[in-house]
């Protein structure tokens, strides 16, 4: 039986599902109103030469990082096979990022090269502005962005229109060499681009199969960002890598997950934190426990609604921890206390909780969460940042900056982000049991609750804001939501602010990015309501 020349070089398995299976729809994206784009193995292929040899003629070649700025789209495979047909890095950029931060993460990626979708030219020519040394090498024109050609910058379109071309005459035959740099969310200050190496790919697989339990009767879906880890992860590589199909939206929407599971019979997607509270907080639907899904992956599950969303939607949550650091845990469904974020994999990782000494925390006690691999050393490789890389694996432990506990049967709990817990008159407040009692307030599309220092000035108190979105159509009424906290809410949960905003903003993982609510926020402002106008 005919094998793949190089097992876990995603070039090789790429080519090699082109010769076996070239016809299998392997990836749909799935576009909204507009045609969906289906990739079979050999369109990957095909398409994904055409960019390396574009790469090539740019002067791009094995070390050398070029950048993506994109939603999801076709694009970003072919860019991801290209790399690592040539051994270069890819660096995939949340598109929602711009502006100065682009900038810096062009310049600390050290990318030679910068791919955008059209609707991303005008942040792309206000980032390179001032950047010599990072060329634009390609623009995509895609249905429904309505940007005309600019003919001072290549079409990407012409160059996958092309005809087509023969692989490189050197390619890249190594797997533990670096294939991407993927940004931290940096929701605490500048992120940092930590190297992912090729031969990190098939532990996805290993995952997909032996954690995950996928089968090839399932069919993946994801929203997420394939700037982001988890994305790629849990959807993409394991689709492309077992042949599982996959379909993947332009961006997550919370409004139409299930109607997308359900035109393309998904059986299971992957989901965090702050998704999970979006999807439910929108209206129920006599048909919402109608759905193909079977399992939910799931990294952050609000305790507050776990129960209430397997009963609303009918699925199973498959809970798990883990960063592109590293770093992993998982609660398998129906196994373990609801709120856990399981265990490590038995054999392979250590995990456990640390006061500041690294002292062991008992069951109950809350400290920071670390890590390590059994029997290999534990290494983060932040680009360019030898000192941040080593205090990151300080003693042997990768140190994830959590903070949780571990009951007494050893299952893990998260209980926030290190320097990110809320105390309020003494009582420590979980913004996610917040976010649940307003997020089922009629007129609330989303919330994000967060800290700002105390009006008291106690050391270490926090005053809560909760900003909040207006359902499509609705307006939020501030005396109806205190009533509705009021009501619902126990009494120093009761936020003593109300924040409406647009949109809450987000990073690629979907995370609230507090910290640019918080710049935000002022209480003489005309978006901002105080609780104690409306006792």
């Amino acid at each position: 039986m005919a094998e793949c020349k190089i097992p876990g070089h995603i070039a090789y398995e790429l080519d090699f599902k082109a010769d076996t299976l070239p016809d299998r729809e392997v990836v749909t994206f799935e576009n909204g109103a507009f045609p969906d784009e289906v990739l079979r193995y050999q369109d990957i292929v095909i398409q994904g030469r055409k960019i390396a040899g574009m790469l090539k003629k740019a002067g791009i070649s094995r070390g050398d990082a070029f950048a993506l700025v994109m939603r999801n789209h076709p694009e970003f495979l072919y860019a991801l096979y290209a790399g690592a047909l040539i051994g270069a890095v890819l660096v995939p950029i949340d598109p929602r990022i711009k502006g100065i931060r682009l900038q810096y993460m062009l310049k600390d990626s050290k990318a030679k090269g910068l791919m955008v979708t059209s609707e991303f030219l005008e942040t792309a020519r206000e980032a390179l502005e001032g950047l010599s040394d990072v060329r634009l090498l390609g623009v995509a024109y895609k249905d429904g962005m309505n940007v005309p050609v600019d003919p001072g910058f290549p079409a990407l379109n012409e160059v996958l229109e092309a005809p087509e071309v023969p692989p490189p005459d050197s390619r890249s035959d190594e797997t533990a060499i670096p294939i991407e740099v993927i940004y931290t969310s940096g929701t605490t200050g500048d992120p940092k681009g930590v190297v992912v190496k090729g031969n990190r790919m098939s532990q996805f697989s290993q995952l997909a199969l032996f954690v995950w339990q996928y089968t090839p009767e399932d069919r993946l879906y994801t929203g997420l960002s394939l700037t982001h880890g988890n994305a790629q992860a849990v959807t993409l590589v394991p689709s492309l890598m077992l042949s599982i199909p996959s379909v993947i939206s332009r961006k997550f929407t919370k409004s139409r997950i299930w109607d997308i599971c359900r035109k393309y019979s998904c059986t299971s997607f992957s989901l965090l934190g702050g998704m999970m509270m979006g999807i439910y907080s929108e209206p129920p639907r006599e048909n919402d426990a109608d759905n193909p899904v079977r399992l939910v992956l799931s990294a952050g599950t609000p305790r507050a609604i776990w129960e209430a969303f397997e009963k609303r939607f009918n699925v199973m949550i498959h809970e798990w921890y883990g960063a592109v650091e590293g770093g992993f845990a998982h609660k398998p469904p129906g196994v373990g206390p609801i709120g856990s974020f399981g265990k490590p994999l038995e054999g392979l990782m250590e995990m456990k909780v640390v006061r500041e000494d690294d002292t062991p925390c008992p069951p109950g006690e809350t400290g920071e969460i670390i890590f390590r691999l059994l029997g290999q050393k534990t290494e983060v490789d932040y680009l360019g940042k030898k000192e941040a890389s080593e205090k990151k694996t300080r003693g042997g432990w990768l140190r994830t900056g959590d903070m949780g506990h571990t009951d007494e049967s050893g299952w893990f709990f998260f209980d926030y982000r290190k320097g990110g817990g809320l105390r309020r008159s003494g009582d420590f407040i979980q913004p996610q049991y917040v976010e649940a009692g307003i997020a089922v307030h009629p007129d609330v599309s989303d919330v994000c609750v967060y800290g700002i220092p105390a009006a008291t000035g106690a050391p270490g108190e926090s005053d809560l804001v909760a900003a909040v979105v207006p359902m499509e159509g609705r307006t939020i009424d501030p005396a109806s939501i205190f009533k509705h906290c009021v009501n619902h809410l126990e009494g120093n949960a009761i936020p003593s602010y109300l924040q409406v905003v647009d949109a809450i903003p987000k990073s690629a993982s979907e995370k609230n990015l507090d910290r640019l609510l918080r710049e935000e926020f002022k209480k003489t402002a005309d978006n901002v309501y105080a609780f104690e106008d409306y006792r």
